[in-house]
């Protein structure tokens, strides 16, 4: 039954291979997760400017959007 054998070997062939590249991906894997925490960061800071100056443009929707928000909290259960 060599068919058997053979994805195995292959397998071990590419853990082989892939061991010298493991602490490289430890970094990459670490720098890409401080980047997408940055990337994160950035966006959330941008969203926000954003619903501030919607805020400011249109007082009554967001007068309503608050008066609504304060409902929802008031009958929330805990």
């Amino acid at each position: 039954m060599p068919d058997a054998e053979q994805p195995r070997e292959r397998q071990a062939r590419r853990d082989a291979r892939d061991l010298p590249d493991a602490q490289e991906n430890v970094t990459d894997a670490q720098e890409s997760d401080a980047a997408r925490r940055r990337r994160r960061a950035q966006f959330l800071r941008e969203l926000h400017e954003a619903k501030q100056l919607r805020d400011r443009v249109q007082p009554r929707r967001a007068r309503a959007a608050r008066m609504r928000q304060q409902m929802r909290m008031r009958t929330f259960r805990w």
